[in-house]
């Protein structure tokens, strides 16, 4: 679900619409390799001065919902934090890097002893930038490994974590011959890459891998090409990186039109397929497999959202839920230190409305990840989430 991380859009024709083209290009000057261990020391006796960086203020509406409902799950977080205080701070970015630098640098000279935000990921490069000599942590909102590190951490789901979590579901089900199927463009090829990893972390083997012009054109002149590669190479399992706003629909239909036999060849998706809704009725996602977070402490969230604000939340407000959560219950333990890097990055991780997930030194983040598979147009968990990082699913 990478289209709420970028503003970079392409318009196709037809059947692929409106599609994401996620993970654009970022400047790195500053950022690290390695989340660095320095971080301000804080008074766990006072209210903890956090720093929000939000969208709004951009005049378009799509922004200002976005920021009034991370804002709302910030609140949300920290009414469960207890005797745990945090004195939160709202900044608005209007979704632009020159924006967000300003705010980080102003966050910073007001106080603050971490920032939660920005959304892009070129704002969150800039906060990253504008903060890395002061030691102050970002926890950005996209799911741009490329500008994790150092001082920047990425909250949202990366394409590495949910390749490795279905192609390790998939060599325990007896799919281990993968055929990689991807978009030629930026989010195809990265998709492509953590696809390949993940293949051969779980022990699979990529057999064959092909990629598309992303356009209706090119799906409907590469599907028999890649159909053949399917039986020429035994693959059992299909590995696409298409998301549902994009190729998906068709490139789905078509490689059953070309007579792959799904019972035979898994079909297996990089991106969620059950947003929208409408997707799980499409016959050719029929059977495929597809991760997802733990859906039960989801709904629990959304109820309760809804409950508190009288609207549905947007889907990645939760990220925000999950950012204070982390603060909290690092901040719970009474250390100074608790804002650092190698806090943040502990090994046992944090629990939040989207399940379990821990920070990566790398800037990147592990979750705790469901397997769902489409049945007669419904939804259906096959591998439920792990509730720790020592059980099954990691």
């Amino acid at each position: 679900m990478l289209s709420i991380f970028t503003r970079t859009h392409k318009t196709l024709r037809r059947h692929i619409g409106r599609a994401a083209v996620a993970l654009g290009v970022v400047a790195l000057a500053a950022c690290q390799p390695v989340a660095s261990s320095r971080g301000p020391a804080i008074d766990t006796n006072a209210p903890i001065p956090v720093a929000l960086l939000v969208p709004a203020g951009s005049g378009q509406a799509s922004d200002e919902l976005l920021a009034r409902s991370l804002q709302n799950a910030a609140r949300l977080a920290i009414s469960d934090l207890g005797n745990v205080r945090i004195d939160l701070r709202v900044y608005n970015t209007a979704g632009q890097p020159g924006q967000a630098q300003a705010m980080a640098i102003r966050a910073a000279d007001e106080g603050a002893k971490i920032v939660l935000g920005p959304v892009f990921a070129q704002e969150a490069n800039a906060a990253g930038v504008a903060l890395a000599g002061r030691g102050i942590n970002v926890l950005s909102f996209s799911n741009n490994t490329d500008i994790a590190g150092g001082n920047v951490f990425v909250l949202g789901p990366t394409f590495q974590n949910t390749a490795n979590r279905l192609a390790s579901y998939a060599a325990r089900q007896g799919k281990r011959r993968v055929m990689v199927v991807h978009d030629r463009n930026t989010a195809g090829e990265i998709g492509r890459a953590a696809i390949q990893r993940g293949v051969a972390n779980a022990g699979g083997s990529v057999v064959g891998t092909v990629g598309y012009e992303f356009s209706q054109n090119g799906i409907v002149q590469a599907a028999p090409q890649i159909a053949a590669q399917i039986r020429a190479n035994e693959a059992d399992a299909v590995f696409m990186t298409a998301d549902t706003a994009g190729a998906l629909p068709m490139l789905t239909q078509m490689l059953r039109d070309n007579r792959i036999d799904t019972s035979v060849a898994q079909f297996i998706g990089l991106t969620r397929w059950d947003i929208p809704a409408a997707t799980l009725s499409l016959p050719g996602t029929q059977g495929g497999w597809f991760a997802l977070p733990d859906p039960a402490l989801y709904q629990q969230y959304q109820s309760r959202y809804q409950a508190a604000f009288g609207e549905a939340p947007h889907p990645i407000s939760g990220l925000a839920y999950d950012g204070i959560a982390a603060i909290g219950a690092l901040v719970k333990n009474g250390q100074s230190n608790a804002l650092t890097g190698s806090a943040l990055t502990q090994g046992s991780g944090f629990v939040g409305v989207n399940g379990i997930f821990r920070l990566r030194g790398d800037g990147s983040n592990e979750r705790g990840l469901a397997v769902a598979q489409i049945r007669n147009n419904q939804m259906v968990v096959i591998d439920a989430a792990p509730r720790s990082f020592g059980g099954a699913g990691f």
